[in-house]
């Protein structure tokens, strides 16, 4: 009996390690969702550039919620160390709340310069957790802070936007181009009774995604740009292939000669979906198993494609020519093409698929289109036909000739 007790004194430990294990491997899932493992944060400015020493400074936190799962109680917490200070302790935690899969929230906070800084590089910390029961998760962000400022009066211009491609499809990569131009005249200008120059100094360009979209490309100093002069940026966006059609909107930023003279766009772009639409022009009809087969390729993008070709594809049949290769399609332009079409095994003709490949921009897309089945006939071209049909016209004939010749030998009797 004792024995009995102890074996089972032993065996009860292991068995409630095994129920704490897999109740530790079961609860995290759920909770994992909704802390700030799910959460990204992210500085997406800060005005002036670079931080002015004894000013402020304004600057806009992102938090986004990246994951499936919903964050139930999101909130954030900077913390800024010397020479950077919060313009009230009241304002370090900032509550967003409920932020839902793939959407964001840009909080801004207001940070004071230290008069006695020194130009250079400033860290401050942001915390940030899903729930108020979850830890503190930090990450640490830094800023140029420094007295540079400029006196230049030039006046940047956006003057062009420039997409590659100009329409973008689900799934797409490519880039999106501004032209700034500085739009003074001269090379000095007197305001105030004193002269300043009329240079445009871009000392900071960055463009920021949607919540669908994103920007990569970093931040981009140009430099100094003359009177009359232009500069072109350039950064690559992604398009995800779940993005709906519609159109979606860049925040472009740019840091200039001081804080008085930052501009902010928004720059539009445009996804769409449809491609290529192919349709019959014509019954597809083939004699005695051969026949020509036509179709009509339509390009239903905004954008113009390029290098579409078409092939059909069917089992048993065999087409020439075996690729059709039509080129650049402008929006809303139609081709028709022409195939060949010779049946080798009748038994195993399947339905006409076309398969058509093509480009927009830099990205290769592949579309089919199922048009359906061949309408297979025979007609007798032997000679037996023919045949028949000379000997009654020979049988006609003979028969005419008759009338003609007892016509003619009862006139002759009758003179």
């Amino acid at each position: 009996m004792q024995r009995s007790n102890f074996k089972i004194s032993k065996e009860l430990p292991t068995f409630a390690i095994l129920l704490v294990m897999l109740t530790v491997m079961l609860t995290p899932v759920s909770a994992q969702e909704n802390s700030a493992t799910s959460l990204d944060v992210d500085v997406q400015k800060y005005e002036p550039y670079p931080a002015e020493i004894g000013q402020y400074v304004d600057v806009w936190i992102k938090v986004e919620n990246f994951r499936s799962g919903q964050s139930d109680d999101v909130s954030i917490k900077l913390i800024p160390e010397y020479p950077l200070s919060l313009d009230s302790e009241n304002n370090a935690i900032k509550n967003i709340g409920i932020l839902s899969p793939d959407t964001a929230s840009v909080q801004e906070y207001r940070l004071y310069v230290d008069e006695n800084a020194k130009p250079g590089t400033a860290s401050f910390n942001v915390y940030y957790r899903g729930d108020s029961d979850s830890p503190w998760v930090k990450d640490t962000f830094e800023m140029k802070v420094g007295s540079t400022t400029f006196e230049s009066k030039g006046t940047l211009e956006l003057e062009d936007i420039t997409a590659n491609p100009g329409v973008f499809s689900p799934g797409d990569t490519g880039t999106v181009s501004f032209t700034l131009t500085n739009t003074a005249t001269e090379n000095t200008i007197t305001f105030e009774g004193k002269d300043y120059d009329t240079n445009a100094r871009i000392q900071s360009a960055t463009l920021s995604g949607s919540d669908m979209i994103q920007t990569t490309g970093g931040e981009q100093d140009a430099g100094i740009i003359g009177p009359g002069n232009s500069v072109t940026l350039t950064f690559n966006v992604e398009v995800p292939e779940d993005t709906p059609d519609g159109t979606y909107y860049l925040d472009l930023s740019i840091i200039g000669n001081s804080h008085a003279y930052n501009n902010n766009w928004r720059v539009p772009l445009t996804v769409d979906s449809s491609s290529l639409k192919m349709i019959p022009s014509k019954p597809m009809t083939l004699v005695n198993g051969e026949g020509k087969i036509q179709f009509d390729v339509a390009n239903l993008h905004q954008n113009t494609l390029s290098s579409v070709s078409v092939r059909p594809e069917a089992e048993g049949v065999r087409f020439s020519p075996k690729e059709y290769f039509i080129g650049a399609m402008k929006p809303d332009e139609l081709f028709t093409i022409e195939f060949t079409a010779v049946v080798e095994e009748e038994e195993t003709v399947t339905p006409l698929t076309l398969v058509a490949e093509y480009r927009n921009g830099f990205n290769e897309h592949t579309t089919s289109e199922d048009v359906g089945n061949f309408d297979l006939t025979e007609e007798d071209t032997g000679n037996g036909t023919t045949t028949a049909a000379a000997a009654f016209g020979l049988v006609i004939l003979a028969g005419s000739t008759l009338f003609v010749y007892r016509k003619k030998k009862q006139d002759q009797s009758q003179e």
